[in-house]
């Protein structure tokens, strides 16, 4: 059942349902069945194609129904009709998920188009209450509001199989007969003329001037037979040419024939538009002329006359398309993409002039080179993305800015340098230009010598006119998404090489990044310093199997030399090797030298020869001055890296050699620091009879910075130790001396003999005399005496440091010591010391600043938090009671540390806990 609106009339709700086709519609108006079409109207044309249920048809089907329309003439309603089909195409297509097939009727009243897809209604339509469309905005469902927004009448028919929704566009009013053959009219519908037609008749001799001149050209003209008889026709004609672009009017008249537009000066001097035909013929002594049959331009459906074509172009003009000269050439649909665009223009140049091969090259940027992109009978593997020097060198393209006919190539060898060995003798090649900026060239070949002529190439430059437009903006497409994805490309590699300091993650980051999006396989080179060989650090390729053979393959060839100009150089050291190592390989295989040792090697051995027999190229890795490394980049057999590729190649290579010498700075930074900062810490604790002693050091940061806190436990003489903790203000090199000269004078001046506050002051006093370099220093010294009685006994000097916590065995915790003044700020120091006993069983805990003042948002650990954690440590080892303490500060908040952490803590053994 079909029904059908006109505009006005209210349709029935749709039911949206996800990705399901449009639902059916009711209204006012029944319409006569799809057979009958549009009632009394005759059908005159129709056109009908199918499209797969992927994204990329709408857009296909959109330029279909616009072509078909501008071939029948209806250029007025191609922008309703376009999109009312992509509404409903995409509906099928990407909604239902089913194929949709177009159907497009022309009749003497208007155009229909129907689209039908595979997701029928198996519902029964329901005649009742209006619809209501909802938001305009949504992203389904729109398709019918269109329609009834801008269609004459339109319907829906549903069927078992398939459901078809169908609109009819009215034409607008308009002069007949100006632009196409149309229907026969009747007398009072034709356009008015001023009198006559007038038929201008002037014949052209072969060095074209003129020889025939009518009365038709005078009144058209103005100009007098004699006026113009024996004048050339290039003095009259005013031919819309473009500079460097298409044929002339001397060429086009030596054509057998030819149709078009262009302008004949007055002799008022103004130009006149004319529709012309030219008709070359000859008279009985072979004498060769051409008869140029004028009317005004707006009168061309007088002389214009169909296109001649093939079959298929014969039978589209028969359902009334007019062919474009693009279309005519390429065929329609004409591909979406560049390199489907250019193989199908050398597939049919090739069959145009039946040659045996054919190919296009494009103009880079500069215009100063020529780069292969589309073949046909010729290798184009081997041949894809070489360039050829256009303007200069022996290797030039001389033939890329004019059409040429070369007859023997053997005769002029390297005129046409991508035909060489290929065996192809004979060549015909016309340049593509648009507003005569030259883009490309077109060639066509054949084994044959002498297989093309003049005619050939005019023919040919005629093809190349009508498809340059659109190849320069297919590439000009191509070129812009290239730049994008090159931007992206190098934004995220900035991203992921900014993203880590490790040398040798930053090494694989660099070949990961390359493979395949560059390159098919990838080496890096690095050198440690100016007097070493470059070393290979990293290979990888696009198949992991391949990676032994290619790593062992350049481990036997000399690295390439570590040159400092920028840019990509080609190495044909890993290729030649490749074919050499392949060449040895297959004469072993063949018993004509040493056997092979397994038969799988053979295969290991050519499979990557021909992994790195292609083009090779090396870009250096430069970094403040200094050639730091190599980055190779390698293709298969018989390919070529594209000039894009290898600009954005170079802009990787530029950020990578800063990010892996970073990665090196950062490396011997930390490795510096690493090791002045275990310099700053004793080496290892001394055993003390009858005392527990544990100590645990997490210093903050990423490790490339020394940091203020320390700690020492050493013997001072027969039966006493001197213990201290410490926290300089600050990090880096000026806090790693005063870190020193701190343990160090402890240690000398402890076992010199002198008592605690004695040593700090002398210490106070040394600190100060650093002047500027000076740093404050919180320090907690004290010596320890182990008792024959199981104790021990202390005597502590606290110089601002936090107070250390005595936790005894009934669990209870106090401070060890009083506070006094740090060292580094006054010159006149009055430090006391503080005895202390350990009972067996007590623990002194020791830390520095980072332990009390770790923080989570405002909440802080502090001395009441740290004694809280202490009093849950009765009856543990030394070494259990810095443990805790430690999970609890890191457990306190969620952050990494902010500051360096130490923890002393000292025992007195006793009854364990269970």
């Amino acid at each position: 059942m079909t029904t059908g609106l006109r505009p006005g009339g209210h349709p029935q709700d749709p039911r949206q349902r996800g990705s399901q086709p449009l639902p059916r519609q009711e209204g006012i108006g029944h319409t006569p069945h799809v057979e009958n079409r549009t009632g009394r109207s005759v059908i005159t044309a129709r056109a009908a194609a199918s499209f797969e249920p992927v994204g990329r048809s709408v857009a296909t089907a959109r330029s279909f129904v616009r072509d078909t329309l501008q071939g029948w003439g209806f250029a007025d309603i191609v922008d309703d009709a376009v999109v009312l089909t992509s509404e409903l195409v995409t509906n099928a297509v990407v909604h239902a998920g089913t194929a949709a097939e177009v159907l497009c009727l022309r009749s003497d009243d208007g155009v229909r188009i129907e689209v039908a897809d595979r997701y029928p209604e198996r519902e029964i339509p329901l005649q009742s209450s209006a619809v209501n469309m909802g938001s305009p905005d949504r992203e389904g469902g729109r398709g019918l509001q269109l329609c009834a927004a801008l269609a004459g009448r339109w319907g829906v028919e549903y069927t078992p199989t398939h459901k078809q929704v169908w609109f009819q566009l009215e034409l607008p009013e308009r002069p007949v007969g100006t632009r196409a053959a149309g229907p026969s009219l009747p007398a009072h519908l034709l356009p008015l003329a001023d009198g006559r037609v007038r038929v201008a008749v002037v014949q052209i001799d072969r060095t074209g001037t003129i020889t025939a001149w009518n009365e038709d050209s005078e009144d058209l003209f103005g100009y007098a037979a004699e006026q113009v008889t024996g004048k050339p026709l290039t003095d009259l004609a005013a031919w819309p040419h473009t500079p460097g672009t298409g044929t002339g009017i001397a060429e086009a008249l030596r054509l057998s024939r030819w149709e078009g537009s262009y302008g004949i000066r007055g002799a008022d001097g103004r130009v006149i538009p004319v529709y012309a035909s030219h008709l070359r013929v000859r008279d009985t002594a072979g004498e060769p002329s051409t008869v140029c049959l004028l009317v005004r331009d707006h009168e061309r459906a007088v002389l214009q006359t169909p296109l001649r074509g093939t079959a298929a172009d014969t039978r589209t003009a028969q359902d009334g398309h007019a062919p474009d000269p693009f279309e005519v050439f390429i065929g329609s649909p004409a591909p979406d993409d560049l390199d489907g665009l250019l193989q199908r223009t050398v597939e049919r140049a090739r069959d145009m002039l039946d040659g045996d091969a054919a190919f296009l090259l494009l103009a880079t940027d500069d215009e100063t080179e020529l780069e292969v992109r589309a073949s046909t009978g010729l290798p184009s593997a081997r041949q894809r993305f070489a360039r050829v020097p256009v303007d200069a060198g022996p290797g030039r393209y001389g033939s890329a800015r004019m059409p040429a006919v070369h007859d023997d190539l053997a005769a002029v060898p390297g005129a046409v340098p991508l035909l060489g060995g290929t065996g192809m003798r004979s060549v015909v090649t016309v340049p593509l230009k648009v507003e005569g900026r030259l883009t490309g060239s077109l060639g066509v070949a054949a084994e044959s010598p002498s297989r093309y002529s003049n005619e050939e190439a005019l023919r040919l430059q005629f093809a190349a006119d009508r498809i340059a437009l659109a190849v320069e903006s297919a590439r000009l497409g191509e070129l812009e998404r290239l730049r994008r994805g090159s931007l992206s490309f190098l934004v995220e590699a900035s991203d992921l090489l900014a993203g880590t300091l490790d040398r040798n993650q930053t090494l694989a980051l660099m070949a990961q990044m390359t493979i395949p999006t560059l390159a098919t396989w990838c080496a890096v080179y690095t050198i440690a310093d100016q007097a070493s060989e470059p070393y290979l650090s990293y290979v990888l390729h696009e198949d992991e199997e391949r990676i032994d053979g290619l790593k062992a393959l350049l481990s036997k060839i000399a690295p390439p030399e570590p040159i400092p100009t920028p840019g990509a150089r080609v190495w044909t050291a890993p290729a030649e090797a490749a074919h050499q190592a392949a060449l040895r390989t297959s004469m072993r295989s063949l018993g004509l030298g040493e056997p092979p040792s397994l038969a799988s090697g053979i295969g290991t051995t050519l499979a990557t020869a021909a992994a790195v027999g292609g083009e090779t190229v090396v870009l250096p890795l430069v970094a403040r001055n200094r050639v730091i490394g190599m980055l190779t980049l390698g293709k298969p057999t018989d390919e070529h890296f594209r000039q894009e590729i290898l600009e954005l190649a170079e802009d990787l290579s530029r950020r990578a050699a800063l990010a892996l010498d970073n990665a090196r700075l950062y490396s011997e930074r930390t490795a510096i620091s690493q090791s002045l900062q275990r310099s700053l810490l004793p080496p290892e604790l001394p055993h003390i009879d009858g005392v527990e002693v544990e100590v645990i050091y997490r210093a903050a940061g990423e490790g490339n910075e020394v940091g203020g806190d320390f700690y020492d436990l050493f013997p001072i003489r027969d039966g006493a130790y001197g213990f201290a903790i410490g926290d300089v203000c600050g990090t880096g090199p000026e806090a790693a001396a005063v870190t020193g000269l701190a343990r160090h004078a402890l240690r000398l001046l402890a076992r010199e003999g002198f008592g605690g506050p004695a040593v700090l002051e002398r210490l106070n006093s040394a600190i100060l005399d650093e002047g500027a370099r000076s740093r404050f220093l919180t320090l907690l010294y004290g010596e320890l005496w182990p008792q024959e009685d199981g104790s021990a006994v202390l005597k502590v000097v606290c110089a601002g440091h936090p107070l250390p916590l005595r936790l005894r065995q009934d669990g209870s915790v106090a401070p060890a010591a009083e506070p006094q003044p740090l060292l580094g700020v006054m010159e006149d120091l009055e430090l006391y010391e503080q005895t202390v006993t350990l009972d067996p069983g007590d623990v002194l805990l020791c830390v520095t600043d980072g332990v009390t003042e770790r923080r989570e948002g405002t909440r802080m650990l502090g001395d009441d938090g740290l004694a809280e954690v202490l009093t849950t440590c009765t009856g543990l080892t030394a070494g259990a009671v810095a443990s805790r303490i430690m999970r609890a500060v890191e457990r306190f908040a969620s952050d990494a540390p902010s500051d360096d952490m130490a923890i002393l803590a000292m025992r007195v053994p006793g009854l364990l806990k269970d």
